[in-house]
């Protein structure tokens, strides 16, 4: 497996030191762990309508969702009534998607019972350890709503989680480095995933987000 500092090499001879520096993840205004769960749903949320579609449609709808969604307050969306879906369905505010905006229902109960179980979801997640990124995407899989795969990882890159996000070019990054020989979706091949990106953030002390961002420039676009 290659180091974090050749890889680093390959990147800013492609790319520039400049360019990397001016890519590198920016921490978020309010910290996971501070965030309140009704911003973890509303985050949660706009990931899972921009997946498949016009992101910038999406955010410039978004106080039309807020109108609609209560603010995303968890409790009253976990209620989400059948007369509740029909008003949304026809609210020209939001993109009206049925499955998407059931998969708001969905995550508010997700996100309730983190709370109940942990006190906030927020800070829940907020807390999980680094070294098993993999564990949270799976989580988040499992319990939430249309929150596998790439859309779960950009929903908790935009929330404030340090993680890293198996775009194609990461995964070319890993191929490459001798991390994976195939798709990253199997468990072993995610073991391993974890395990490099652990070995690179111990050798550099980099965040996984920039080590992440930096493995994509060390790849033809």
């Amino acid at each position: 497996m290659r180091s974090f500092k050749k890889i680093r090499e390959i990147a800013v001879d492609r790319k520039g030191e400049a360019d990397i520096l001016a890519h590198r993840p920016t921490p978020p205004e309010i910290p996971l762990v501070e965030m309140s769960d009704d911003r973890l749903l509303a985050e949660f949320s706009k990931r899972v309508f921009q997946a498949g579609f016009n992101w910038k449609v999406v955010e410039n709808k978004w106080p039309g969702f807020e109108a609609a969604f209560n603010g995303f307050d968890p409790a009253r969306n976990a209620m989400m009534s059948d007369e509740d879906l029909d008003r949304h369905l026809k609210d020209t505010g939001i993109v009206r998607h049925a499955t998407k905006i059931l998969s708001v229902r969905d995550n508010a109960v997700f996100i309730s019972d983190l709370a109940r179980e942990h006190g906030s979801a927020a800070r829940f997640i907020g807390k999980w350890p680094t070294d098993d990124i993999v564990g949270l995407f799976a989580l988040l899989k499992t319990r939430g709503s249309r929150l596998g795969g790439a859309t779960g990882q950009y929903a908790l890159r935009f929330a404030g989680y340090d993680n890293f996000i198996l775009s194609r070019s990461v995964i070319a990054g890993l191929t490459a480095a001798g991390v994976i020989d195939g798709p990253a979706t199997s468990k072993s091949a995610q073991a391993k995933i974890q395990a490099a990106f652990n070995e690179w953030h111990r050798e550099s002390g980099e965040s996984y987000a920039a080590i992440s961002r930096i493995l994509a420039f060390s790849v033809p676009d």
